[in-house]
């Protein structure tokens, strides 16, 4: 398995690899120009270090436009548009891989030719995977910076 960890599908950990987990990595990138911050940030406060986490509590409480780059003017005026574009990184997003949309979809809904699908789950983390993934950790050994940076 390589990959930049938080981009990564959750369906690596179970080796089940669709033409999806392209798609799961776009929602991530496009949900971070939306936001204007990284998947994981060490400088927030720990219950907002995972942007994720972050969109499920804003849809809950109906904030979406809190999320919002701050530091950006034209997405700040562009607000409603921004949270439509929230909507189709969530739909990106989904845990299950065979309810995300396909490349060619998210094309035609930035076209304008279709709608994001209406009944997504803003529940980003499927707890079956969360087990997996610490029991994953715990069997990892830290590779020397040498053999990550590769050969000079």
């Amino acid at each position: 398995m390589t990959g930049t960890p938080g981009y990564l599908a959750t369906e690596w950990l179970s080796s089940v690899i669709t033409e999806k987990v392209d798609v799961y990595s776009f929602g991530i990138v496009l949900l971070e120009m939306l936001c204007g911050r990284k998947n994981f940030d060490r400088s927030q406060p720990e219950e907002s270090r995972h942007l994720l986490s972050v969109l499920q509590k804003c849809w809950e409480q109906g904030m979406l436009l809190n999320m919002v780059d701050k530091y950006s003017e034209d997405m700040q005026t562009r607000g409603s548009e921004v949270v439509e574009m929230m909507k189709v990184a969530s739909w990106c997003l989904q845990y299950d891989y065979t309810k995300r949309p396909s490349m060619s979809m998210v094309v035609k809904v930035l076209e304008g030719v279709m709608k994001v699908e209406s009944s997504l789950d803003y529940n980003f983390t499927d707890p079956r995977q969360q087990i997996i993934a610490v029991e994953h950790d715990k069997d990892m050994t830290p590779l020397l910076a040498s053999v990550l940076s590769g050969p000079r």
